[in-house]
């Protein structure tokens, strides 16, 4: 497959204009550095507790919403097994928010922890901290492998470069901006990213509605030609605990991810940190709104009379 020069030139132009605003944001963390009154580990991790409620809100939303996100509730929806019934991202998500303000946010914020993981270690010390760090080092890990997967897959379909080579570039200028300005180069990047996601994806909607080869998603959502299904997919009583468990793996799994508990210890008050995961819980909802659609169309693509599903747009 040929590689897309267009397309690679709008991917380098977008990695640029991320590493811009994270060495600007590196500068930033400079100054708060030099005025904060805690320490320097607390300025790199939890940008010195003056992230305000906005840039909270993007940077903890963006944090859910990546490739996995975004590509996983597409694939659901599209999906003839599942539909977007098994699509549980968007509302797991808003109930892993809405937790976390009502129970966390309030009595992390208060206690200026700096880890998701300091509550444990002052009451059970540091052997036990230890044992409880390797899971969660083991999910940050996967989750990125996740996010850097799905990224690749993404580069190598559209623009015809190799995963592989799409993989590192990524991965070096996220740790080229984070490395240098710590959470506020992370945080202010997320602005930029989660702007790019949302804008990007309602912009390919409504070419991929009016493509000749789909079909009215509102015909589909009751009846799927192919597979005698809907896109809007089905729940039968043998398969509620898988769903509940998926739920409650998402909802829940997430409420011990330190990515959500730095973004609460960020915030400049306890009643800024509720505030930001109310606010977030909100936006990571509508953040999948454009993922099911994608999904909808996708499922319904080829149903159309007189269309053959290898169809172009």
């Amino acid at each position: 497959m040929a590689v897309d020069v267009p397309g690679l030139v709008t991917v380098v132009v977008f990695y640029l204009v991320i590493l811009v605003i994270g060495i600007w944001a590196s500068r930033k963390s400079k100054k708060v550095e030099k005025t904060c009154v805690g320490s320097k580990s607390e300025v790199s991790i939890v940008g010195g507790r003056n992230i305000n409620v906005l840039v909270g809100v993007f940077t903890m939303t963006a944090t859910w919403v990546g490739g996995g996100y975004i590509l996983g509730t597409a694939e659901a929806v599209y999906s003839p097994a599942q539909g977007l019934i098994w699509a549980v991202g968007p509302p797991a998500y808003f109930m892993n928010f809405l937790l976390g303000g009502l129970f966390f946010a309030k009595p992390m914020r208060s206690k200026r922890y700096v880890t998701m993981l300091d509550p444990f270690q002052h009451r059970y010390g540091n052997m036990f901290t230890t044992a409880l760090l390797l899971p969660a080092l083991a999910g940050d890990i996967l989750w990125v492998a996740c996010i850097l997967a799905a990224l690749g897959g993404t580069m190598s379909i559209i623009l015809g470069l190799s995963s592989t080579i799409s993989i590192i570039i990524s991965a070096a200028v996220s740790i080229i901006y984070t490395f240098l300005g710590g959470l506020y180069s992370v945080a202010y990047t997320d602005i930029i990213q989660l702007s790019f996601i949302f804008i990007s994806l309602w912009l390919c909607i409504p070419f991929l509605m009016l493509c000749p080869a789909v079909t009215d998603i509102s015909q589909t959502a009751v009846f799927n030609q192919s597979t005698a299904n809907s896109w809007i997919g089905e729940l039968n009583l043998a398969d509620a605990g898988k769903w509940t468990d998926e739920m409650l793996l998402l909802a829940l799994g997430g409420l011990a991810y330190q990515s959500l508990h730095q973004r609460i210890l960020s915030a400049a008050s306890s009643t800024q940190a509720q505030i930001t995961c109310f606010a977030a819980a909100g936006v990571v909802f509508v953040t999948g709104i454009p993922s099911v659609i994608i999904g909808a169309v996708a499922a319904s693509a080829g149903l159309r009379a007189g269309a053959a599903v290898g169809d172009p747009c």
